[in-house]
């Protein structure tokens, strides 16, 4: 068996240079040149995973098909390669920590001290080769979070610098991602950050074996000389990232950077074939050169953070492509909602989305939104707690139950028509005890949502604790809200749906967390062609109407 190979990715300056998303187009140009690689993310944070993070704070959280809450960056990973993740692909402080201390706990150590080095730093190396010892992949490339210097990484620098000795010369290279900054007074791009930034790596014991170099403004050929002379790499060693109208757009420019080649020449791997990006090419060229243009609103309780749905938006993205059609996500904040806003604040959208969430802030607004599009027949896709939101508003305003609600936000409603899960009950711990993970859901041959999908059985991923009360699924029905997908398990309603309306769609699960580039979600694909055909049939009447 071949030896895997491995990568790591670090960076320095400032957070946020996008790291992940030259780690999945480094991963893309290798998988396009035929070699089996995978990513995983590697977490300073001590907590376990970022299920109980704020979304404010940490954007999205990413959940696989094994029910990992994970990193967003998973979530790129995954966009890209067209790969599904899992548990072992991110790994946080908490993680180590907590496993390093139930060893102990067990008696592991004989009785040894345990300390940073070696316990902590054994721990990591062994989940950075966790994936390359499964023997299903040919590369493993390894993002560490954060920046070089700070408290929080320095066990897993260490980790780096020691499995990179133990992997031996041409195993394992350091992709150092810095920022070169553009000082507009002196009008030109200054390296200083980064000689510091690859210095501070140094002292940690590791040499960058190719510098990416963030950048406003192309890099001359005199300035990558002296990158190279004063960075300690080869000067083919060092790449221009310059900024891109989109994140997959970043490929091409590496490929171009000929990033690959420098990584597989530092690894002693044959470079095989040319990269094969037809299939990416032509997701491009529709990207940019849409037919149509839609506005679909986003109605959130976190929409000042755009990561908060960050998978949404991409989906949107693969979904607008798919139908040659430019997407514009308008966000809208649920709280500033209400019968007396909803129509000035609604009626400019040709298709709206009701988002995911937690908690009761903004939960009115929500519910005004879905019956503006239900009563308005504008196509409209609730996610998970926007599919619970459909479910209230409908046993509200046409079952006339008014004081139908969620559990979760009034425990004393007489018509709890979303209540939490029964297993859920006994459960006093939040994190990663969620309702998480691929599920099955039976589709009603004859609905939309069979339409859209074209077959009988669908896996999607969950992560919920409050669930579709299914003593109401014959009233329900009967009034018109269709459930029209099963768990077959459980019995659980997974989609409801209402007839006779251009689009009108909930489900209990977060589609968005399996579009990709190559494979885009097909109720996403579905719901912007319903808008673009929304707006056609709008326009029309418009027009006869002013004739």
């Amino acid at each position: 068996m071949n030896q895997t190979k491995y990568i790591f990715v670090t960076g320095g300056v400032t957070s946020s240079l996008g790291k992940g998303i030259i780690a999945a187009s480094l991963a893309k140009l290798l998988q396009a040149r035929g070699y089996r690689t995978t990513i995983q993310k590697f977490d300073p944070y001590i907590n376990v995973d970022p299920g109980t993070l704020n979304p404010y704070e940490h954007g999205e959280c990413f959940v696989t098909d094994d029910g990992a809450e994970t990193d967003l960056d998973l979530g790129h990973y995954e966009r890209f390669l067209n790969v599904p993740t899992s548990q072992s692909n991110n790994v946080t402080t908490g993680r180590v920590y907590l496993s390093v201390i139930e060893k102990e706990r067990r008696g592991e150590f004989l009785g040894k001290t345990v300390q940073v080095v070696p316990h902590i730093t054994n721990e990591i190396k062994e989940r950075m080769q966790l994936l390359g010892n499964s023997g299903d992949y040919d590369i493993v490339i390894t993002e560490i979070g954060g920046t070089v210097g700070d408290i929080e990484s320095l066990p897993y620098i260490e980790s780096v610098r020691q499995l990179i000795w133990e992997l031996g010369e041409g195993n394992g290279i350091v992709v150092h991602l810095t920022l070169v900054p553009f000082l507009a007074a002196a009008g030109e791009l200054k390296t200083k950050p980064t000689q510091h930034s690859v210095k501070t790596l140094m002292e940690s014991g590791i040499k960058a074996d190719i510098l990416v170099c963030r950048t406003e403004h192309e890099i001359s050929d005199e300035l990558r000389q002296k990158l190279a002379l004063f960075c300690n790499v080869k000067r083919e060693a060092v790449i221009q990232s310059i900024d891109a109208s989109t994140i997959y757009e970043v490929p091409n420019l590496m490929l171009e950077e000929g990033l690959d080649i420098v990584a597989l020449e530092k690894l002693n791997l044959p470079k095989k074939n040319t990269p094969d990006l037809k299939n990416w090419n032509v997701f491009l060229h529709r990207l940019k050169n849409p037919k149509h243009v839609v506005n679909i609103g986003l109605i959130g309780k976190y929409v000042e953070l755009q990561d908060s749905y960050k998978s949404i938006l991409e989906a949107f993205i693969h979904a607008g492509a798919a139908n040659e059609t430019k997407v514009n996500v308008v966000s809208v904040h649920s709280e500033y909602i209400d019968s007396a806003t909803a129509h000035e604040k609604l009626r400019d959208l040709d298709g709206i989305v009701v988002a995911p969430g937690f908690g009761g802030r903004g939960i009115e607004g929500k519910v005004e939104t879905v019956k503006y599009a239900r009563e308005n027949n504008i196509p409209f896709l609730g996610i998970c707690l926007g599919m619970q939101m459909a479910v209230i508003e409908f046993a509200r305003n046409v079952l006339g139950y008014a004081d139908a609600n969620s559990t979760e936000m009034d425990s004393g409603t007489s018509h709890a028509v979303i209540d939490l899960m029964e297993e859920q009950k006994t459960i006093t711990e939040k994190g990663g005890t969620m309702r998480l993970g691929s599920w099955k859901c039976d589709l009603t041959e004859g609905s939309l949502a069979y339409s859209i999908y074209n077959q009988p059985q669908i896996q999607e991923r969950h992560r919920h604790r409050y669930e579709y009360n299914g003593d109401y699924a014959d009233e329900l029905e009967k009034a018109g809200l269709i459930s029209s997908g099963i768990n077959p398990d459980t019995g659980l309603v997974e989609i409801v749906e209402i007839k006779n309306h251009p689009f009108f769609i909930g489900v209990q699960y977060h589609p968005e967390y399996k579009s990709t580039v190559a494979s885009p979600h097909p109720l996403f694909v579905g719901f912007v062609a319903a808008t673009v055909d929304a707006k056609r049939t709008k326009t029309a009447e418009t027009q006869e109407n002013n004739q």
